[in-house]
C-alpha cells in the first residue's frame, strides 16, 4: 500500500481513495486506459462501482488523480535534495537515486503517468480529459525542469559532458524512467536487490551524459 497526501478528509475516505488508488493503478498498468473499466476497477478492489463514483466522478478523473499522485510521489522524493548545497553533480545523483527508486517502488503509478503523458501526445482524449492531462503534463514538465536545471550546472562545472541540453535531459528520462517497462520483482528480492538495481540504472545515465565520476 502506497502512502500519499490526499488533503484534510476524513481517515475512513482517505483510506478508502488510497485504496482506490492503488488497485486502479494496477489495473491501467496491466491492460492501459482504454481496455480498463471501472467494473475492472471495482470487480479487483471487491467492491461495487458505487463505491468508487463515491469518491471519483469518472474513470477519466480516477486515471487523472493516479497521475497526479505518481508525480506527487517524485515530487516529494527529491524535494530533500533541491536545497543541498555542493556541486550539481552530486546533487544530481541523490535526485536520481530518489526518481529511479520510485519507478521500481511505485511502478503501477508511473506507468499511469507515463500512458497520460501518451494520451496526450495522441491527442486520444476526451475533452474533459484533455483539460486534465493539460495541467498535469506542465505539473510533470516543470519536475522535468528540476532534473535539467542540475545537468546544466554539473555542465558548467565541467562533472558533465553532452552537446544538447534537451536531448540530454530527454534521453537522460528515457533511461532512468526505464524500469517502469521491465523491472518485475522477483521472489525473495529485497531492498538491497532494488538498490542495486537502481545504482545501475542511474550510474548508466551518469555515463550517458558524461559524468566524471561515479555514484
Amino acid at each position: 500500500m502506497v502512502h500519499v497526501e490526499l488533503g484534510a478528509v476524513e481517515p475512513a475516505a482517505d483510506n478508502a481513495r488510497i485504496e482506490i488508488l492503488d488497485v486502479a493503478a494496477a489495473c491501467f498498468m496491466e491492460r492501459g486506459y482504454a481496455a480498463t473499466s471501472i467494473d475492472d476497477v471495482a470487480r479487483r478492489l471487491g467492491a461495487t462501482k458505487g463505491r468508487i463514483y463515491h469518491h471519483f466522478s469518472s474513470k477519466a478523473d480516477l486515471f487523472a488523480q493516479i497521475f497526479r499522485t505518481g508525480m506527487d510521489m517524485n515530487y516529494e522524493a527529491v524535494a530533500p535534495f533541491r536545497t543541498m548545497e555542493g556541486p550539481a553533480v552530486e546533487i544530481w545523483k541523490k535526485m536520481a537515486v530518489a526518481h529511479t527508486t520510485q519507478m521500481v517502488v511505485t511502478k503501477a503509478f508511473q506507468r499511469t503517468v507515463w500512458e497520460g503523458v501518451e494520451l496526450h501526445l495522441r491527442g486520444s482524449t476526451t475533452p474533459e480529459q484533455r483539460s486534465q492531462l493539460n495541467e498535469l503534463v506542465e505539473y510533470r514538465t516543470h519536475y522535468g525542469n528540476i532534473f535539467r536545471e542540475q545537468i546544466s550546472r554539473a555542465r558548467s562545472e565541467g562533472d558533465m559532458a553532452f552537446d544538447n541540453l534537451s536531448i540530454a535531459n530527454q534521453i537522460m528520462f528515457m533511461t532512468l524512467n526505464s524500469p517502469i517497462f521491465w523491472y518485475s520483482q522477483r521472489p525473495g528480492e529485497g531492498d538491497r536487490d532494488i538498490h542495486n538495481i537502481v545504482e545501475q540504472v542511474v550510474t548508466f545515465a551518469l555515463r550517458g551524459l558524461g559524468g566524471k565520476t561515479g555514484l
